[in-house]
């Protein structure tokens, strides 16, 4: 159990560094090393919880950015997504959406990253109400299916031009939103267990840690170097849904 519990730890302190720089990813990189060691029904509780921690201690200074106007209508889109996501899992082609969300996302992060490579200004996509409900509800399915709630607004941020303060302020609340509902959802199922807790709760000293040492390699980042962070990170997620 001791044992468990230092891997845990370490793998939660990985996650929460690059979660701490870009403001998501948590989920993916932590996910990356925990399956290795516990088995995915006590993983997916500490991920949820353990995303939950890290983001209620980045938040806080970026509270001034939020643009709640913006945020009122993405998280209801999302909770209405939210169902049918867990409905396509039981019924529906859910492995083929995850397939295809995953070349998107490998495909618009590669197209940006040699743009930059290339010295090329990015395309820039003014959204809107109706898109952003739209980016919202698919973010629900897709928290639904498997719980890649952030890698969609992340690559909606990122079309949209937005500096790196708005872009975290956009994507970290929405996140920690569908956390919280998600972790209630597992606890009302019987998945967070007395291990879970016992785990993130060993872990939470390292999420702190390592989400405060992202937050100020975050801080030192230009913009340009937070950019590609966020579409490497996107890249990864795409390659991560595909594997």
């Amino acid at each position: 159990m001791w044992s468990d519990a230092l891997l845990v730890a370490g793998g939660c302190f990985v996650a929460a560094f690059f979660s701490g720089m870009a403001g998501f990813a948590f989920v993916l990189v932590a996910a990356g090393i925990l399956l290795h060691v516990v088995p995915p029904n006590v993983t997916a509780p500490v991920l949820v919880l353990g995303s939950l921690v890290a983001q209620c201690v980045s938040l806080p200074p970026l509270l001034k950015h939020i643009d709640w106007a913006r945020l009122r209508l993405f998280l209801p889109m999302a909770v209405v997504g939210l169902p049918v996501g867990l409905l396509v899992l039981a019924k529906g082609p859910a492995p083929a959406i995850v397939v295809g969300v995953g070349v998107l996302l490998i495909a618009y992060s590669g197209y940006m990253l040699a743009r930059i490579a290339l010295r090329l200004a990015p395309p820039k996509i003014s959204g809107g109400p109706r898109a952003d409900g739209v980016i919202g509800f698919l973010s629900g399915i897709l928290g639904g299916i498997g719980g890649f709630v952030g890698a969609l607004p992340a690559m909606w941020a990122d079309i949209q031009g937005w500096p790196k303060d708005q872009s975290r302020a956009f994507l970290q609340p929405f996140i920690a939103f569908m956390q919280a509902i998600t972790a209630v959802s597992l606890a009302f199922s019987g998945f967070i267990t007395r291990q879970s807790l016992l785990l993130t709760g060993a872990a939470v000293p390292s999420l702190i840690i390592g989400t405060m040492l992202g937050l100020r390699a975050y801080r030192a980042m230009p913009a340009q170097g937070f950019r590609i962070l966020l579409l490497v990170l996107l890249f990864v997620s795409g390659i991560s849904l595909l594997l």
